[in-house]
């Protein structure tokens, strides 16, 4: 199964990413990990030009919020009905709640949304999704 992930924005946590990378490669994924300092729109066209099943975007430094706001305008300009959509890491700058969290990045387009918990967890959930979903 094919990953696209990387950091979004302005972001620069490469430690984390790299972890990320190596957790998915531990887990039997083909990951295409664009690195930090990644565009939305970067990420969206490394999924169609890889063909890829996931877009796992990472966000440490809370500014997420701001950089994934078009995504469901970019999912209705390609057809991505079948990738899974998923972001982790800390997605909001000061004290927001993970009930505020959560709903406000499916409505952006996220099918999973992994606030502030830990690597593994995020991924127990994503591979639970993906089961579920075939």
């Amino acid at each position: 199964m094919k990953v696209v992930t990387g950091v979004v924005g302005n972001d620069i946590h490469v430690v984390a990413n790299r972890l990320i990378d190596i957790s998915l490669q531990e887990r039997g994924f083909d990951v295409f990990n664009l690195g930090v300092n990644t565009y939305l729109e970067e990420f969206v066209d490394a999924v169609i030009e890889t063909d890829a099943d996931v877009l796992l975007i990472s966000s440490l430094n809370g500014e997420a919020e701001g950089w994934c706001r078009d995504l469901g305008i970019l999912k209705n300009r390609f057809d991505l009905s079948k990738v899974v959509f998923m972001i982790g890491g800390n997605l909001s700058v000061g004290e927001v709640s993970i009930d505020e969290i959560i709903p406000k990045f499916k409505n952006y387009g996220f099918d999973l949304v992994s606030h502030q918990s830990d690597l593994n967890e995020g991924l127990d959930k994503l591979e639970a999704f993906l089961k579920e979903r075939s």
